[in-house]
């Protein structure tokens, strides 16, 4: 049973010593400095940092993000079926209208939720000193 995986356990063996040799000359041939607390600062363009860096983010960016790298990573997918699109006739171009359908309700999904817009009504009103509708003051 061990020979069987004897070539796993050799190329895991060889990475393993590259990995420790690697460190080893790493921590050998840097260059050594002064401890310095200057160094551990979060950098802003040679200013002095004001406040802490750990500040909250809108996850508005964190989504936009998301759906654009979903769009993205899908529209690659359409290159192969470009490619051979004359090949396969009808059949791809019924595929790829599917997939595109499938793309295209997503779209409208996200759009329809609001997540395409940058600056949200609530982000206006909130900003506006306005309360919502419904709402007592």
């Amino acid at each position: 049973m061990l020979l069987q995986f004897g070539s796993a356990l050799l190329f895991f063996g060889v990475g393993f010593v590259f990995l420790v040799v690697t460190l080893f000359l790493s921590r050998l041939l840097r260059p050594k400095g002064t401890y310095s607390p200057d160094k551990y600062i979060p950098y802003e363009c040679g200013e002095t940092p004001q406040g802490s860096a750990w500040i909250q983010f809108n996850i508005r960016f964190y989504v936009f993000a998301l759906i654009f790298i979903i769009f993205d990573v899908e529209i690659i997918f359409l290159l192969p079926w470009a490619v051979v699109f004359k090949n396969l006739g009808v059949f791809a171009f019924v595929e790829g209208v599917i997939f595109i359908g499938i793309l295209v309700v997503g779209l409208a999904y996200v759009w329809c939720k609001g997540d395409l817009a940058w600056v949200k009504p609530e982000d206006v009103r909130q900003l506006a000193g306005e309360t919502r509708p419904g709402k007592a003051a």
